[in-house]
């Protein structure tokens, strides 16, 4: 007698494995990957969420991957920066804040702006696009790759600049780069050309939209895709724009006199009214008066007003401060940590992702998500 085949659920159920379900628990806080995922160090990243001892071990691997950055004596320094990026983003499936990715990021795109080996550098050059996608506003980080010339001759550059402007609605802007990096030749081109002709097609799709210039123009604003009107309808545009103009504006050419108005009401009748006044002062303004009566607000004497003294309220004074009191300066005990980090030759990494340090992680991120580029010297970014 043949067993019936089990469906591939129940012949997992009947494994009993401690580990894999994980996924079915946790997947939608799973941030996808391109390259996609192992499933083994999902599941076990994903138990972490409840195995205390298993989350330490996962921080005493990371702070291990970072430590051998600094240990790192081969002939490629970017190679140990890629592998723990990959590792976090594998270890760490939510991302966030607790993970120190974007910490990770800045600290290796930083560490080789300066460097001509790796301007060109296709893996270097993603580190930088994926630092930028966790960014408020990736168009800095944009300008700054294009002012500094680093992965100029690949099309991956052009393609998330223009993508990221068109999600803004900057439409020509967008154009604009597609047909810098073609004109550049950016590789792989077809890539490139393939992407710039979906484009488009979008563009032509969506509706006119005036994008915000500083200077005025007068001609008529005209997306991809729309189709010129003959000289019959633009006369007719025009009037229709005149007639809705002159509805909008005031006829100024009919005199309507000013109505002004007046109270009626007797003055005598009026309640709190004060029957010792004369009736010059119940008279209307026929005149301003005489100028000494117009300045009698400025006709007070100056006195001098350092002999007032202010008096103290009743009670004695509790925490005055002495003579010798002094304030204490603050001093931010991680900047001088990473100031000691520094050796003579400044290739020491400053990142110091220790155990414990959670709310200073947490703090670091949210300033390197407003601006990417706090840490890098002036001289480097684009003017």
């Amino acid at each position: 007698m043949e067993m019936e085949k089990l469906d591939a659920e129940t012949e997992f159920l009947a494994t009993k494995q401690e580990t894999g379900n994980e996924w079915e628990l946790f997947k939608e806080n799973v941030r996808p990957l391109k390259r996609g995922r192992n499933v083994g160090l999902l599941n076990q990243a994903l138990k972490s969420h409840t195995d205390f001892q298993l989350k330490k071990s996962l921080l005493d691997t990371r702070r291990k991957l970072i430590e051998a950055i600094d240990e790192y004596k081969g002939d490629d320094p970017l190679f140990p920066w890629i592998q723990c990026i990959k590792w976090v983003q594998e270890a760490f499936p939510p991302g966030g804040d607790c993970s120190g990715l974007i910490l990770i990021y800045e600290q290796c795109v930083r560490a080789f702006w300066h460097s001509d080996r790796y301007k060109d550098d296709l893996r270097y050059l993603k580190v930088w696009l994926e630092y930028a996608e966790n960014c408020a506003d990736a168009e800095v980080i944009y300008n700054f790759l294009e002012a500094n010339e680093i992965g100029k001759s690949h099309s991956a550059y052009y393609l998330a600049y223009a993508l990221h402007m068109e999600s803004k609605s900057k439409m020509k802007i967008a154009n604009d780069i597609f047909n810098l990096g073609i004109s550049r030749d950016a590789q792989p081109i077809e890539k490139l050309k393939d992407a710039y002709r979906k484009f488009l097609i979008r563009s032509m799709r969506k509706p006119n939209v005036v994008e915000d210039d500083s200077g005025e123009s007068h001609l008529p604003v005209r997306s991809f895709g729309t189709v010129l009107s003959t000289a019959d309808n633009r006369r007719q545009n025009m009037e229709r724009s005149e007639l809705a103009r002159k509805q909008m504006k005031p006829d100024r050419t009919q005199k309507i006199p000013l109505s002004i108005f007046k109270d009626t009401t007797s003055i005598d009748t009026m309640p709190g009214h004060q029957s010792g006044k004369s009736k010059t002062d119940l008279s209307p303004w026929s005149t301003l008066g005489a100028r000494e009566e117009r300045d009698k607000e400025n006709s007070a004497l100056p006195t001098k007003w350092t002999t007032y003294k202010i008096p103290r309220r009743p009670g004695a004074r509790t925490g005055g401060v002495t003579a010798s009191a002094s304030i204490e300066v603050f001093v931010d005990e991680e900047c001088t940590e990473m100031d000691r980090s520094h050796d003579h030759d400044g290739k020491s990494s400053t990142l110091k992702l220790r155990q414990g340090d959670g709310l200073d992680i947490k703090k670091e991120t949210d300033l390197l998500r407003e601006n990417p580029l706090r840490n890098f010297p002036l001289r480097s970014l684009p003017r």
